[in-house]
């Protein structure tokens, strides 16, 4: 198999334990990571339902844990993984190896909760863990990231891996101010120029569109980037009941406000065209799952 020109080089000794798998994704794959300037915004919950809702719509979901140090997907959602991230780095288990099924056939990438390595990775490091989605042989249709808050190194890794940024935004001025400077670092220091922004939390369409426009005002003014008013994620006490529960509201109260408010999101995420050229940077394990076909050819 040729190598990718995007392919960056990680050494032996540092991305160890990778296991090789040689049979390619036969089907393009759409890479969404979704993020947020700041702790406790409600991110973790978005993801986790938006990607039940594409489940449930059909698609093939896979959804990685990218809170490196801090996971709780898998608590969020009542499983008890055996392995994790951890293993995957030790050598001791595939990708493939580790993944657990949630609701609505969502598969899910758990990592590692409280572990000071998983937290600490070495930019190697980060570039093998994301070589290693290449080499694996499930079929998905969307990949799903969800990264850490901030802008650390594990988040910007991830991120710019992505062919798509969700950034999930709630009214507050500090929602507001590290979700720009978010924005801010990938755009200059990267080049990323497109952003979806999904309005958390808000009581109601023309609330979540004001958020929205506060940011797009002040990211028009400094900066030259594409912002997408997503859509939002209204204040739900269904919602707020699932997550005492474990569970999806999306399968837990599939009629909620809120759940409808995700399969509308799913429903817009599904139209997104995957991207045919990778934007490059570390886009090396999308780019062999978009094009794998290529590779081999």
């Amino acid at each position: 198999m040729e190598v990718s020109q995007h392919m960056v080089d990680v050494p032996n000794d540092q991305a160890h334990g990778l296991r090789k798998m040689t049979r390619p994704s036969p089907r393009p794959v759409k890479v969404i990571a979704v993020a947020s300037g700041k702790g406790g915004v409600g991110k973790t919950n978005v993801t986790v339902n938006l990607g039940v809702a594409l489940a449930s719509q059909g698609k093939q979901v896979l959804l990685l844990d990218a809170d490196l140090g801090m996971a709780n997907i898998d608590v969020m959602l009542g499983l008890h993984p055996q392995y994790n991230l951890l293993h995957v780095l030790d050598g001791s288990k595939t990708l493939s190896e580790i993944i657990v099924e949630g609701p609505s056939g969502l598969k899910i990438i758990p990592a590692a909760s409280g572990v000071q390595k998983m937290a600490e990775l070495s930019p190697a490091e980060h570039a093998g863990m994301i070589q290693a989605f290449s080499e694996m042989d499930d079929q998905i249709d969307i990949l799903m990231i969800d990264s850490a808050a901030g802008i650390s190194d594990s988040v910007v890794s991830f991120t710019r891996a992505a062919q798509e940024i969700i950034v999930v935004v709630c009214d507050e001025p500090a929602s507001i101010t590290d979700a720009y400077a978010f924005i801010k670092l990938l755009s200059r220091e990267y080049g990323v120029v497109h952003f979806h922004i999904i309005a958390n939390m808000t009581r109601s369409v023309q609330e979540g569109r004001e958020l929205f426009n506060k940011i797009s005002l002040v990211c028009d003014r400094f900066l030259e980037v594409n912002l997408d008013f997503m859509g939002i994620v209204p204040f739900d006490e269904d919602l707020r009941r699932a997550v005492k529960k474990q569970r999806a509201v999306v399968e837990y109260i599939p009629r909620s406000k809120s759940a409808t408010a995700f399969m509308h999101l799913a429903k817009k995420v599904d139209y997104w065209p995957v991207q045919k050229q990778p934007r490059g940077h570390m886009e090396f394990f999308v780019e062999r799952l978009i094009q794998a076909s290529l590779d081999i050819a």
